[in-house]
């Protein structure tokens, strides 16, 4: 009995190691991603040269903010950005 015990401890360590190894590279993978993010953001951002023009009321930008808005909260909502983060797009895009 004393060895099944210590057996089933061993396994438990192991399981427990495993998980904790797992969670440490997928923290690390969301890390990652939500950094090649923010830097596309920005490199996106840095390539849009408004040209200067009549303000319109198209239907247009006003999609395109939509769009770009939808994007950032599913990046949110992945947990691939901070809420900070979001909020400082977010601002951005609104022109706040």
């Amino acid at each position: 009995m004393p060895g099944l015990l210590r057996g089933m401890a061993k396994t438990a360590a192991v399981v427990g190691t495993a998980t904790a190894t797992r969670n440490a590279v997928n923290r690390r993978q969301a890390d990652k991603n939500a950094a090649a993010n923010a830097q596309a953001m920005d490199t996106a951002n840095a390539q849009q040269v408004p040209a200067p023009q009549a303000p319109t009321l198209s239907a247009a930008p006003q999609e395109d903010i939509i769009t770009q808005l939808e994007r950032l909260g599913a990046l949110k909502a992945q947990g691939l950005i901070t809420e900070q983060e979001y909020a400082a797009q977010k601002a951005k895009l609104l022109g706040t």
